[in-house]
């Protein structure tokens, strides 16, 4: 398995990491019914075939993900690996929170140190709670304690705030969204730059888009693929787009089965740092294009529009509309939808009152697309 450095870390990750919020489950829907014979099998899998970062985290599985985790990393396996996990930041209420919940993960985890421990997606307003409850001090003890070997963050939010929080604290690692749509949403590929810069090693996570970008696969997408001479699986222009960047330490997939773990080893073995020719990244670019030409709002989810008053999530409800109709896939914008509404934040609350609108620096129609919105999904 390839490995990389990490950052300025002594450690060589292999590029291939576990992400472990998509184990297998005995019931159909419902991802705390976890099998939990299965996943320590698959667990035990991919570090016997070479991947030595396993990345959980306090609520994965309805929080089944870290004692599961746990029981794979017995018998000599915990020694072989890195390991990561989060702190749940929105849970801490006050400053002895951050290390109750740290104990509590290492009693799940059976283990007396966590490699890489990460506050968990950090917003603008959860880094402004992290830090006036103190977690950058919490931080420095854990190390001192040795509850913990590298202080890093995941995150969810504009490059501004990435950089701000990159900044703020001399970080190992971070843990960013990044894929082939995603290059510039959120921290981007000018996030992973500006980390790599500053030394930190830059984890990625949703490298598949939630698997959009490596299952029902639209027409004229795969007539792209279908173009280069050497057959390739959507899945693997994603990741090998990714392996590109040099800065990129380590890509974090939900593996559910041993082929998905197999595959995934044998596309990211060989796919070294600027390995890409101008062919390559010129279908890419067009099968971008091609995605982006479907959405139907033009929404950059700069957030400029919420907080609403009436907590209608704006920019998550453009995204869903738009996933429909980028990947073909309207049933599945229609199930968000309706959990959506279960949360009572969905675009029929709307009261029409402007306020988004007069914000948005797209100039959107705001109020418009969301009773189109309601209209079509609800």
């Amino acid at each position: 398995m390839q490995k990389r450095a990490f950052g300025k870390c002594d450690v060589n990750s292999s590029l291939l990491g576990l992400g472990c919020m998509r184990f297998p489950t005995k019931g159909e829907g419902d991802d705390t019914k976890v099998d939990e014979e299965k996943a320590i099998e698959l667990i035990r899998h991919c570090i016997d075939s070479g991947v030595n970062y396993i990345d959980t985290a306090y609520p994965y599985h309805g929080g089944e993900s870290e004692p599961i985790v746990g029981k794979a990393l017995k018998d000599g396996y915990r020694e072989k690996i890195y390991l990561a996990t989060k702190s749940p930041v929105w849970k801490v209420e006050k400053y002895e929170d951050f290390e109750k919940y740290l104990d509590e993960q290492l009693e799940k985890l059976q283990t007396d140190c966590i490699d890489f421990y990460l506050l968990h997606a950090l917003d603008k307003e959860r880094w402004d709670k992290a830090k006036e409850l103190g977690a950058l001090k919490f931080l420095d003890e854990a190390i001192s304690k040795g509850k913990i070997k590298h202080a890093c963050f995941s995150f969810h939010d504009n490059l501004e705030v990435f950089k701000e929080i990159v900044d703020a604290y001399p970080w190992s690692m971070c843990l960013i969204q990044l894929n082939y749509l995603d290059e510039d949403y959120q921290a981007g590929v000018k996030g992973l730059k500006y980390a790599h810069e500053k030394g930190l090693a830059v984890a990625i996570m949703e490298p598949l888009r939630g698997g959009k970008l490596a299952k029902d696969i639209p027409a004229d997408i795969q007539k792209v693929w279908d173009k280069y001479k050497e057959k390739r699986t959507p899945a693997e222009w994603a990741f090998r787009w990714l392996a590109n960047f040099p800065e990129v330490s380590v890509i974090l997939s939900g593996m559910g089965t041993k082929e998905e773990v197999n595959e995934n080893i044998s596309i990211l073995d060989s796919a070294k740092p600027n390995c890409l020719s101008e062919e390559e990244l010129s279908l890419i670019d067009e099968a971008k294009t091609i995605y982006i030409d479907r959405m139907k709002i033009a929404c950059t989810e700069c957030n400029y529009c919420v907080p609403c008053p009436q907590e209608v999530m704006i920019p998550t409800l453009f995204s869903v509309y738009n996933s429909g109709y980028m990947f073909e896939n309207h049933k599945g914008s229609k199930e968000t939808y309706a959990r959506i509404k279960k949360m009572e934040k969905d675009a029929s609350k709307c009261v029409e009152c402007s306020l988004c609108e007069k914000e948005c620096p797209q100039n959107l129609p705001i109020i418009e697309h969301l009773k189109k919105i309601e209209k079509e999904l609800g």
